[in-house]
């Protein structure tokens, strides 16, 4: 196949970890993610690469830059970069959608995509009673910001107080659990295989945050280093965003790879790109468990390439905690027996802010070179929120006629059931998920999503710790209860 011209190609990746028991040798965020680029440029063949680019990519962090992406270009020697954010809400996929897709359409010839944190510099100069230093850009807003459209969060979830991801999630993985008629033991068995699996991978990765191996038990045994969060999700089971970490892709189109005398032998092409931004609050949903997003997405990237999953080579599923790997795991049909990961997930890899995806994307890249003959093809997803967005991508050794960067949203919405959240509802209600939060003071609180049959539901926190203690025993999943005035709860 003759290629056009204009055919984006990622010719370089890079990626940075950074560990000490003194913070004062560790790389700020700017730093970490020039480090990041820096090393991408040597993986293609050509330092000055960077010098070229017209436009950088990033997703916003935690750090307090207006717009790194211009403090880049200047040290880089391209201080007309284009410089674009996209703000936390925005799927990460969509910036490698973008980003090839001006290569594709001849708007742009070199394009940078990174991201990058040092949470963990910044909390260890706080445990010395310090503040970290870090680089100061004052008035120097982004060429462009993309920003997600709608609220991620309902609002009687904001008055309750839930709005951290655990308790989110482990909501989520309940619902799922319930539905498909599995204990809470049998629940916590395999999402420990699970992630023992991830950790594995983990230790072989030399990027990874944790490379020590752990067992099942020591996964989903809550002890003093491993204290449960939401039930059934101990630490060990969710993200872990304290790190100092960076990764970083450098895309140009095939003419001027050529022109470059780089290797065409380490050419990965992004092929697609399919992004669902239907952002409905995780309490309006009526099936908890079910992605729509997920399913449609999945459905077009792989129909554009006319494949099944089982023809994908190599698979990186967006891993912040088990519900999400799960209900994956689900929408494309997979044996739960096969690995979904290359980098060994969020909680062993690290779990960066808003850039992981970006970590994820260098390692397929690398993992595809590996393959001795034939067209080899990664995914690599990206969810945004809870659950709340969701974004497919497949990169590949072999390149596509054209690149294909689709939405799937308008199809999710038309299609996704929702259901009516009533704060002030009264009347026999059923438990449709639940989970218990806890505490670093050791108190622990119920959380409810109760659904009536007149396709209404309401939320409840319940600080009882007879409850609680029940709750991770016994099933509270589909068991009836009345909800009477003054918000008093009353079990069958």
């Amino acid at each position: 196949m003759g290629l056009d011209s204009n055919t984006p190609v990622i010719v370089g990746v890079g990626a940075i970890t950074q560990r000490s028991d003194d913070p004062r040798g560790l790389l700020e965020p700017l730093n970490l993610m020039a480090s990041a680029l820096e090393r991408a440029a040597r993986d293609a063949g050509e330092p000055g690469l960077l010098a070229a680019a017209d436009t950088v990519w990033m997703p916003r962090g935690f750090w307090p830059y207006s717009s790194p992406g211009q403090l880049l270009g200047e040290r880089f020697g391209a201080p007309k970069i284009r410089h674009i954010v996209s703000e936390i809400g925005v799927l990460q996929t969509t910036l490698l959608g973008h980003a090839a897709a001006a290569i594709a359409s001849g708007k742009s010839d070199v394009a940078l995509i990174v991201g990058g944190e040092a949470r963990d510099r910044e909390v260890a100069f706080q445990k010395q009673g310090d503040t970290a230093p870090i680089t100061e850009q004052v008035d120097c807003p982004p060429d462009e910001t993309l920003r997600p459209q709608a609220e991620l969060i309902h609002p009687i979830e904001i008055e309750l107080g839930l709005v951290a991801p655990t308790t989110q999630f482990a909501l989520l993985d309940h619902a799922l659990r319930a539905s498909e008629g599995q204990s809470l033991g049998a629940h916590r068995q395999e999402i420990g295989r699970l992630w023992a699996e991830f950790s594995r991978v983990a230790v072989d990765n030399p990027d990874a945050w944790d490379r020590r191996p752990l067992s099942l038990e020591e996964i989903i045994s809550p002890n003093k280093t491993n204290r449960m969060l939401s039930f059934p999700y101990t630490k060990s089971l969710v993200s872990q965003w304290t790190v100092n970490q960076a990764g970083g892709l450098i895309l140009c189109s095939y003419a001027r790879a050529l022109r470059l005398g780089l290797d065409k032998a380490r050419f990965i092409y992004p092929l697609a790109v399919v992004d669902s931004e239907a952002m409905l609050p995780m309490s309006e949903r009526r099936e908890l468990h079910i992605s729509l997003g997920f399913e449609y997405a999945f459905e077009r990237a792989l129909s554009y390439l006319d494949r099944g999953v089982g023809q994908i080579d190599e698979l990186e599923l967006y891993s912040c905690f088990p519900a999400a790997i799960r209900v994956q795991q689900r929408a494309l049909n997979l044996d739960l027996a096969r690995v979904v990961t290359q980098t060994g997930g969020m909680t062993f890899a690290g779990g960066p802010l808003n850039n992981f995806v970006i970590q994820s994307w260098v390692k397929m890249v690398e993992r595809l070179r590996e393959g001795t003959s034939g067209s080899r093809i990664g995914m690599v997803t990206a969810v945004s929120g809870f659950m709340t967005k969701q974004g497919v991508s497949l990169l590949a050794t072999d390149p596509v006629e054209d690149f294909l960067f689709d939405n799937v949203t308008d199809r999710v919405r038309r299609d996704q059931g929702k259901i009516t959240v009533d704060p002030d509802l009264e009347g026999t209600v059923r438990v449709a998920s639940y989970t218990v939060d806890h505490e670093r003071d050791g108190s622990m609180r119920v959380v409810l999503i109760l659904d009536s049959e007149g396709e209404r539901r309401t939320l409840r926190v319940v600080d009882d710790k007879e409850l609680a203690l029940e709750a991770m025993a016994l099933d509270l999943c589909g068991r009836e209860l009345t909800l009477e005035s003054g918000g008093r709860l009353r079990w069958s």
